[in-house]
């Protein structure tokens, strides 16, 4: 099955009658359904859909989970959409990768954890925070006494990530401190204090200084480098460029171009520990901007620094798109970011691989089914391009610099 092919199979019109076809088998009525979280590779999709279903003791609200294109996992219900395609379905606390996700949305299963982390056996409120079918999910768990949040991945990627959080925070490292692991991949994490610099710029709050930024990252441990090696953006771009032209077919050309363009004039640079994955929600910080938590530290491991500065730049570009009326903000930073980052790397390079981050951000609004979606991915190519020019802007500055200072 082509790649288009699961997508529509999956998003397009006739996804409602798979879902029926699933929840009917378990005896339930489908009454609504709309998709949260589409992903796609090769030749297979998997999406995520909120849900209201009719079952003989009332109406429920559930996420459920489908995959089609590739191999249906064992233990989904498996729907006939036609002649030739299948279909697997599952709820999503049934997730057949993720069998830990049961455990962190069982109140009583959860409750017993928190005693058992000397938090007190007492009643126990879950919200699944977020859930990437197939991949992993992240439940917050709260009572009187305290906070936690669950991480849960394939069994066999639970353990590294205790390793990783543990590795990290003995060496002062302000990501949460892992409480533990279970075998089916669901790790217990403390919550950290503060509030993401994403919060912190929409209140107009005091935001970080981009200095500090820089600083934690030099504070990652150098162990990071045993791990495997994290996947450059440039590694990336021609993949996301040829993902924007499966969405938005008329966009295959430009994204292709642009990305082509993009890697042939970026050399990668040297290998130290990075984060991975560093944006402006990944980032706690207190009330004076004081960056005091680093989420998300399962992708931390060796690659090229101009990578998680990138990435930052990438995200808070594409966030002040996203909310207009925090732009002022968000641009302000931004830029002093912007001037730190430059200090320290190759201003050029630096834009280059922004470019790439928010190519990689062009599918965003599709793969959580925004309205509009196929405009606003349009309006981020266009944001990538913008990204290049500015690299090709620097490059001229300090071409004319240099002739400056040799005159």
């Amino acid at each position: 099955m082509a790649d288009h092919e699961a997508l529509q199979l999956l998003t397009g019109a006739t996804a409602g009658e798979i879902l029926s076809a699933a929840v009917e088998a378990a005896g339930g009525e489908l009454l609504s359904w709309r998709s949260t979280e589409v992903a796609h590779s090769n030749d297979s999709a998997t999406v995520a859909y909120r849900t209201t279903i009719r079952w003989a003791h009332g109406e429920t609200e559930e996420i459920l989970g489908a995959t089609a294109g590739g191999e249906i996992p064992a233990g989904a219900t498996v729907v006939g959409a036609d002649d030739n395609h299948t279909v697997g379905v599952w709820r999503a606390a049934h997730d057949p990768s993720l069998p830990g996700l049961r455990g962190a949305l069982d109140p009583a299963g959860v409750s017993a954890l928190f005693d058992r982390c000397g938090l007190g056996a007492h009643p126990v409120s879950l919200k699944l925070r977020s859930y990437r079918p197939l991949r992993r999910a992240v439940v917050e768990a709260w009572t009187p006494t305290g906070r936690l949040f669950l991480k849960v991945v394939p069994p066999a990627q639970g353990e590294a990530l205790h390793n990783r959080h543990r590795l990290l925070t003995n060496a002062g490292v302000p990501s949460p401190r892992s409480l533990g692991w279970t075998d089916d991949g669901l790790v217990a994490l403390e919550s950290l204090p503060g509030r993401t610099l994403r919060s912190a710029l929409r209140s107009g709050a005091a935001a970080t200084n981009p200095a500090d930024i820089t600083t934690l990252l030099d504070r990652l441990p150098p162990e990071l480098l045993d791990n495997p090696r994290r996947t450059s953006w440039l590694d990336r771009t021609q993949y996301y460029a040829r993902s924007i032209g499966n969405v938005v077919p008329d966009l295959a050309g430009w994204s292709s171009d642009l990305a082509t363009s993009i890697v042939a004039e970026s050399p990668v640079g040297p290998t130290v520990p990075v984060h991975g994955d560093l944006y402006e929600a990944q980032l706690h910080v207190d009330h004076t901007g004081a960056i005091v938590g680093l989420l998300d530290v399962d992708t931390a491991g060796p690659g090229d620094r101009l990578d998680d500065l990138a990435c930052l730049l990438g995200h808070l570009s594409v966030l002040a798109q996203v909310l207009p009326q925090h732009a002022q903000a968000i641009n302000s930073f931004a830029t002093r970011a912007q001037q730190t980052f430059d200090h320290q790397t190759d201003p050029a390079q630096l834009r280059l691989r922004t470019a790439a981050v928010v190519l990689s951000l062009a599918t965003g609004p599709h793969r959580v089914q925004d309205p509009g979606w196929q405009q606003t991915t349009r309006q981020r190519v266009a944001l990538a391009e913008s990204w290049y020019d500015a690299a090709h802007r620097a490059n001229r500055m300090e071409r004319n610099h240099h002739h400056a200072s040799n005159a």
